[in-house]
């Protein structure tokens, strides 16, 4: 188990949020398709499937990477260059898909956060960036491999490199922003992203830095990234009706729908972000991590990693599982996965079953892989903020196993509720483990 204990331990708060995901192109709209229960699933129209058992996917629709931006950002003071966009038509060209979408969802957490108002007080080597994504330029790759076969070495593009190395989204948000304080890309598959938020904390609680942009990305919706889940049998193939294809804890789930996207947080020291007047989302109180060291793609027996993890980001926001409201569960709609996870949260939240509520919003928004972690992050944060409880859609038939364990899964509608306090969990392939937790500040 590993969680953040610091000898000097600073407080850590979310001040920033920034979101481009299947359900909206920023945090609001997000927000607003998770209480709502609205789903982003569709069919697939980023390459043609035929042939494929999966044909659906969660796509981010409409999404420029050049629009300019609502209000232009100062990012190296009031004399410098201003930021009016997050991508020229030019620079664009050089950057894949999951660094269109991470850099914009940085560059909106880093608006939303008025940072940009208070910059000439802070040093930018006091601040850094932790973006992660799972598998990178992956659509990239392909594409330059085709080109590359029918046309040779000359038709290879200089800026190939560029468009697929993982770090280089963390590169590009230091650049845009002028961040010159760590800076680096966190891969651990569908983990990724809570890990990221979780290091970036740690950081900033042992004194290394004020701020952190973290979070992740994920554009990998490709011919040969869908084909191989596929023939893992790991995803949904209710081609016929998308919107009900996630459905985590139904009896009748058959697999988890892929999808793009990208969360990102901004990450501040509590007595800085009061200092400045900062609106402070919540508290990030709590990290843990952990391995199953039991099977690359399966939960161990009882989720006994997970359960690991959630102990160790209770132990180290020193809170006992009672005091946590609501559980952003990982829940990616796979048969096992659900069913272990579910076991591990009955078990350590055994004391307080009866008034937990927990959900899974990739029955909404697909699973982000590299995103997800800061994506369930993110509902637990909004549950914090709203007083509102995200749903688990598609929930016709609960699973009998699931149901004995009697756990609410809040189902088909978000609930009303206060929450003072939430745990946001994110699994990867590996047996890499991740738990996170949040309280109102």
């Amino acid at each position: 188990m590993h969680s953040f204990k610091p000898s000097v331990r600073r407080r850590v708060v979310v001040t920033g949020l920034g979101a481009v995901t299947p359900l909206g192109l920023n945090a609001t709209d997000t927000w607003a398709g998770l209480a709502a229960g609205r789903s982003g699933i569709g069919p697939l129209t980023r390459f043609d499937a035929t042939g494929c058992t999966a044909q659906i996917s969660g796509e981010v629709k409409g999404f420029e990477p050049t629009r300019p931006l609502t209000t232009p950002l100062h990012p190296r003071g009031p004399d410098g260059e201003p930021l009016t966009a997050v991508f020229s038509p030019k620079d664009a060209k050089k950057f894949g898909r999951f660094t269109h979408l991470g850099a914009a969802a940085a560059v909106e957490a880093y608006a939303d956060s008025g940072l940009d108002a208070n910059r000439a007080s802070i040093r930018p080597e006091r601040m850094g960036v932790t973006l992660g994504v799972g598998m990178g330029g992956l659509p990239e790759v392909e594409a330059m491999h085709d080109t590359f076969k029918a046309g040779g070495f000359r038709k290879i593009s200089p800026f190939y490199i560029i468009q697929v190395a993982p770090n280089l989204l963390a590169g590009q948000v230091s650049l845009l922003l002028d961040f010159r304080g760590p800076n680096m890309s966190v891969s651990s598959a569908c983990a990724t992203s809570g890990h990221a938020l979780g290091e970036a904390a740690a950081a900033i609680a042992r004194g290394d830095v004020e701020v952190m942009i973290a979070g992740g990305t994920e554009a990998a919706t490709t011919p040969l990234v869908v084909g191989a889940f596929a023939q893992m049998r790991a995803l949904s193939t209710r081609n016929d009706a998308p919107e009900k294809a996630s459905r985590p804890y139904d009896k009748d789930r058959d697999g988890f729908v892929l999808s793009e996207g990208a969360v990102v947080f901004v990450l501040e020291e509590y007595e800085h972000a009061v200092k400045r007047g900062a609106r402070i989302y919540a508290e990030l109180r709590g990290y843990g991590a952990s391995a199953d060291a039991y099977h690359l793609s399966s939960l161990a027996p009882g989720a006994e990693g997970s359960q690991r993890s959630m102990l160790a980001a209770l132990a180290s926001a020193e809170l006992p599982a009672s005091a946590i409201d609501y559980v952003s569960a990982h829940a990616t709609s796979t048969p096992g996965g659900d069913g272990e996870e579910s076991i591990a949260i009955a078990t350590v939240f055994a004391e307080n079953r009866a008034t937990l509520h927990v959900s899974g919003v990739k029955s909404m928004t697909g699973h982000l892989l590299g995103g997800a972690g800061a994506m369930g992050a993110f509902a637990a944060v909004k549950a914090i903020q709203e007083g509102l409880v995200p749903p688990t859609i598609n929930l016709d038939n609960l699973d009998p196993a699931i149901a004995e364990l009697g756990i609410n899964v809040t189902p088909n509608v978000a609930v009303k509720k206060t929450v003072r306090a939430a745990l946001a969990n994110s699994f990867g392939f590996g047996g890499t483990n991740c738990s996170l937790v949040f309280t109102a500040v």
